[in-house]
C-alpha cells in the first residue's frame, strides 16, 4: 500500500515515464533473457582496481575528496589528454573529477545553459540530453543523423543555428549507432563555431573505443574547438565498472567556473577510495590503450556469430553497440520485435526508437556486445532462430 499526498506537484517534465528500458528490463526480468540490451559489461573488472579500492579505505581515504577530485586523480587525467590528444590542461583549474559522466553532463549544461537558451543535439542520442536542457528552462534542439550511415548533415546544422544557440551537444564515439568523428566532421564544427559564444558539450565516454586502427577524433584533437569543449569521459566505461560512478570533465578555466559552481552543490565530490584506486591504476597507459582491441575482438565475434542470422549489421566504428536492420523481413515496430526477441526467443536487444524523442523507427534494434563470450554466444543463436513475420 503506498501513501497518498495531498499535496500538489507539477511537473517539470511531463512527458517523462515510464521508458521502453524500463519495460524491456521487466519483460526480461521475466523471461530470464540473454541481456544484448544494457551497454555495462557482464565480466569483471581488474582485479587491481578492486584491491586499490580496498586498500584505500583500510588507509582511511573514506571522507570527502576535494572538491575538484584528488589530485593525483587529475593529474593522471591531463597527462592521459596530453599523450593522447596533444592539448594540455590545467590540473587545478581544467579538470574536474565527477560522481559519473552522467553528473559531469548535468553540470555542464546546468552551469552554461540559461533559460531561452537553445541547445542544438543529435539523434538518435542519449536520452539524459533533452531533459536536462528543459530542466534550465532551455529549448533541446534535435537534428536527426543520416540514416543508415548515421552522418551528421553540416548543412542542416548551419541552418539550425539562431542567436540564442548556447550549445551543441556532440557524442563520439557514438550511442547507440557506433559512428565516430572523423577530421571533416572536427573542421565543420570549427567553422561553424567560430567567433560565436557557442559551447561544445562533447561526451566522450567511449573514447577508448574505437576500432579498425582509426584515432578518437575528439575536442581536444583540434585547438581550436578545444578552446570552447566541455569534454565529459566515464573510469566506469573504461574499466569495467559502470556500478562505481565515477567520470572526468575538462575544460578551459573559464568555461570550467561554472560547471564547479554546479557540481559543488549537486555532489561536492566524487567517491573518495574509487578515486585512489583510478589513480594507481592509471599508471599503467596500458589500462585504456588496449581496450579497443579488447572491444573490438568482442565486436568481430558477435558479427562473424550473427553472419547466419536474418538481421543485416551496420557498421560500428566505435563504442559498445552494433545496430542491426530486419526491415527486410518484418514490418514490426522495432518495440515490438524487441518485445517478441524477448518472449519468443529469450534475447533482449534495444529498440532504436527509443532513442529519439518523436519515437523515429527505422527499423534497426542495438545489440551490446559488452558481454563475456558465453552471452555473445548464446545470445546470437537465439538471434540466428528469428523466423521473418
Amino acid at each position: 500500500m503506498t501513501l497518498r499526498s495531498p499535496v500538489k506537484t507539477r511537473t517539470k517534465l511531463p512527458d517523462v515515464g515510464t521508458t521502453i528500458f524500463t519495460v524491456i528490463g521487466q519483460l526480461s526480468s521475466q523471461h530470464n533473457a540473454i541481456n544484448l540490451s544494457q551497454g555495462a559489461p557482464n565480466f569483471a573488472c581488474d582485479t587491481r582496481l578492486v584491491q586499490g579500492v580496498t586498500r584505500a579505505m583500510e588507509e582511511g581515504h573514506n571522507q570527502y575528496a576535494p572538491m575538484t577530485g584528488l589530485r593525483a586523480l587529475k593529474t593522471r587525467v591531463a597527462e592521459k589528454i596530453a599523450d593522447l590528444y596533444g592539448t594540455q590542461y590545467d590540473v587545478d583549474s581544467e579538470v574536474l573529477i565527477t560522481a559519473s559522466a552522467s553528473e559531469g553532463l548535468y553540470s555542464a549544461i546546468s552551469g552554461l545553459v540559461h533559460p531561452g537558451d537553445e541547445v542544438i543535439y543529435f539523434e538518435p542520442s542519449f536520452d539524459s540530453y533533452a531533459p536536462i536542457v528543459r530542466l534550465q528552462g532551455a529549448t533541446p534542439v534535435a537534428i536527426k543523423l543520416t540514416v543508415p550511415d548515421f552522418t551528421v548533415n553540416w548543412d542542416e546544422v548551419r541552418a539550425a543555428i539562431t542567436p540564442r544557440t548556447r550549445m551543441i551537444i556532440i557524442n563520439t564515439p557514438h550511442n547507440p549507432s557506433g559512428k565516430v568523428f572523423d577530421a571533416n566532421d572536427l573542421q565543420q564544427l570549427a567553422a561553424l563555431t567560430r567567433n560565436t559564444d557557442i559551447v561544445v558539450l562533447s561526451d566522450e565516454v567511449y573514447e577508448h573505443v574505437v576500432f579498425d586502427g582509426q584515432p578518437h577524433h575528439g575536442m581536444a584533437t583540434h585547438p581550436q574547438l578545444a578552446e570552447r569543449s566541455v569534454i565529459i569521459s566515464s573510469f566506469g566505461k573504461t574499466y569495467h565498472v559502470t556500478g562505481w560512478r565515477v567520470g572526468y570533465c575538462v575544460a578551459p578555466a573559464e568555461i570550467m567556473d561554472e560547471i564547479c559552481k554546479v557540481h559543488q552543490f549537486l555532489m561536492f565530490s566524487a567517491d573518495t577510495p574509487m578515486q585512489y584506486a583510478f589513480a594507481e591504476h592509471m599508471n599503467d597507459p596500458q589500462t585504456w590503450l588496449s581496450l579497443s582491441a579488447f572491444y573490438q575482438r568482442k565486436r568481430d565475434l558477435l558479427q562473424t556469430l550473427l553472419a547466419e542470422s536474418p538481421f543485416k549489421l551496420l557498421p560500428s566504428q566505435g563504442s559498445f553497440f552494433l545496430l542491426a536492420d530486419y526491415s527486410h523481413f518484418s514490418d514490426e515496430s522495432d518495440s515490438e520485435i524487441v518485445k517478441r526477441l524477448i518472449v519468443d526467443h529469450g534475447v533482449a536487444t534495444i529498440p532504436l526508437s527509443a532513442f529519439y524523442t518523436d519515437g523515429t523507427d527505422n527499423k534497426l534494434i542495438r545489440l551490446s556486445f559488452a558481454k563475456d563470450e558465453a552471452t555473445l554466444r548464446a545470445g546470437a543463436a537465439a538471434l540466428c532462430q528469428v523466423k521473418s513475420r
